[in-house]
C-alpha cells in the first residue's frame, strides 16, 4: 500500500521462494553459527532465526510442532534448537543474533553482511573484544571505558563468559610472546598476531 509501512522485504521473490530461501539461510546459520549473504537477506533471516530461538526457549510441544514446520530436515536442527541453543540463551532476554555490515562481495555491489549467533563459537564481537583487551594490557595502559563496556556486553549472558574471555586473551598473549621470540631470534618484521576474523571491509556492529 502506498505510503504504508513495509512489514517485510520481498527480496525479489514470490512468497514460496522467499520462504524457502529464508529457511535455508536459517538452517545454515544454525549449522555453521555464522553466514555471509546480502544485507536484506541477512535482516530477514535474522527475524526468522530470532523467532525460532524464542520457540526453542519455550520448549513445549506446541513450540516444537511450530518450529519443525520451518525446517526441511527437522531431525537435524531441532535437537540443537531445543538443546544447545535453548541452554545458551535461556537467561538472555533477546538479541540472539547479530548482523555485521561488510563490503559488497559480488560484482553487482549488492550490500553484504554477516549474520551470526551471539555467544557462539564464531562470535566476532567476543573475539575482537579479547583482541583489544590483550593489546591494551600488553601496552601497559589503562583499559579504556569502551573496552570495559564491551567486555561487560560480551560476557553478561555468555555461560562462563569472563572465564572464556580470559582464556582467549591468554591464548592471544601467548601467541604474541611466541612471535616476539621468533622476531628476536630471526629478525624481520613483526607478524600479525591477533585473528579476530574481521572480514574485508568490516564496518562495525549494528
Amino acid at each position: 500500500m502506498a505510503g504504508g509501512h513495509m512489514k517485510y522485504r520481498h527480496l525479489g521473490r514470490t512468497s514460496s521462494h522467499r520462504q524457502a530461501l529464508l529457511r535455508n539461510l536459517v538452517a545454515s546459520l544454525f549449522e555453521h553459527e555464522s553466514i555471509t549473504t546480502t544485507w536484506p537477506k541477512a535482516k530477514e533471516a535474522q527475524r526468522l532465526a530470532e523467532k525460532l530461538i524464542t520457540l526453542g526457549k519455550r520448549n513445549t510441544n506446541a513450540s516444537r510442532n511450530s518450529a519443525q514446520t520451518y525446517f526441511y530436515a527437522p531431525h537435524k536442527f531441532l535437537p540443537k534448537l531445543f538443546g544447545e541453543l535453548r541452554e545458551r540463551y535461556l537467561t538472555r532476554p533477546g538479541g540472539y543474533t547479530r548482523v555485521l555490515r561488510i563490503e559488497p562481495e559480488k560484482e553487482d555491489q549488492a550490500p553484504s553482511a554477516i549474520l551470526e549467533l551471539v555467544d557462539g563459537t564464531r562470535d566476532m564481537r567476543f573475539t575482537m573484544t579479547a583482541k583489544t583487551l590483550a593489546r591494551e594490557r600488553a601496552a601497559g595502559t589503562k583499559i579504556r571505558d569502551l573496552t570495559a563496556s564491551n567486555v561487560e556486553k560480551v560476557t553478561k549472558f555468555r555461560p562462563n563468559g569472563r572465564r572464556e574471555l580470559e582464556r582467549l586473551v591468554g591464548k592471544l598473549e601467548q601467541r604474541e610472546g611466541e612471535v616476539d621470540q621468533e622476531r628476536r631470534m630471526f629478525g624481520g618484521e613483526k607478524k600479525k598476531v591477533y585473528h579476530p576474523r574481521e572480514p574485508p571491509g568490516f564496518k562495525g556492529f549494528l
